[in-house]
């Protein structure tokens, strides 16, 4: 049977994180879909932890590994876009738990020449910490009364978690958010993605999702808001990959891809001669 989706989770040395996300998604009530763990260069826990869910659980996994030589996700998120089966692509983060109805809110919004682009809802670090796998099954920590009773503070960002349908797509219409391809919920089908080669690896940490974002709209691609419908729970962690070096050498990618109104890198999932 032909896979409705192809799901793309980026991860580096962060199994504590992963595991739960995995339980996340072995929640979804939305089910054709195959899971990419597409992993520069996690050490042997990862290994271990992904060939352990493999064994036992029901989630149609594929490890794509490339070796640890810094940080470079654009490439192995290529790699994995390259072994997806399913001609949709949905695109998300080894730190960020999927609600159970993540998937069918993307496949339900997927629209010809269109990506969407979903929110997340951040997390202190004693919250993420706290989240047990019962947790997950039983949806509780999407639940803002649970979350309120650990800490949670009150913010308008709360109605990212509101069960009222109408009303997160009300929220949709009117947030003055600009709709980007963002790194932790986004979605997109294939051949739009190959068309313009896919993620550019020469940037590092630093925008470089919304770059392959820019180029497809340069390319006519259209993006829908979906902030407040499709929803994951990011976990806090350190970042210490982010480089001031990198930042400004993918902001100047950045403006050359606005100002030239690229469509296409030649350093993508397939090399070509710049």
């Amino acid at each position: 049977m032909q896979l409705k989706l192809s799901v793309v989770i980026s991860t580096y040395n962060m199994p504590e994180w992963l595991e739960k996300v995995l339980y996340g998604y072995e929640n979804q009530c939305f089910k054709s879909f195959e899971l990419l763990i597409a992993d520069d260069g996690s050490a042997v826990e990862t290994e271990l932890l992904i060939d352990g869910f493999k064994k036992r659980s029901t989630l149609i996994l594929k490890h794509v590994w490339q070796p640890d030589k810094g940080f470079r996700k654009s490439e192995i998120l290529n790699k994995a876009i390259a072994k997806a089966q399913s001609d949709y692509l949905v695109f998300s983060d080894g730190d960020c738990i999927p609600r159970s109805d993540f998937l069918r809110v993307h496949y339900e919004k997927r629209r010809g020449n269109h990506f969407v682009s979903g929110g997340y809802f951040k997390l202190p670090l004693n919250l993420s910490k706290s989240i047990s796998k019962a947790d997950i099954d039983a949806q509780r920590c999407f639940d803002l009364a649970w979350l309120k009773q650990r800490g949670l503070k009150k913010s308008f960002k709360n109605n990212k978690l509101s069960k009222n349908r109408r009303w997160t797509r009300f929220l949709d219409q009117v947030t003055p958010t600009e709709a980007t391809w963002n790194g932790h919920n986004a979605s997109g089908w294939k051949s739009d993605i190959v068309a313009a080669n896919g993620f550019d690896q020469r940037m590092r940490y630093g925008g470089q999702d919304r770059e392959l974002g820019e180029r497809m709209m340069n390319g006519g691609i259209k993006a829908i808001q979906a902030r407040y419908s499709a929803i994951c729970l990011h976990l806090d962690h350190a970042r210490p990959y982010v480089d001031k070096t990198d930042l400004s050498s993918n902001m100047k990618i950045r403006r050359e891809v606005k100002a030239a109104r690229k469509t296409f890198t030649p350093y993508g999932i397939e090399k070509r001669d710049s």
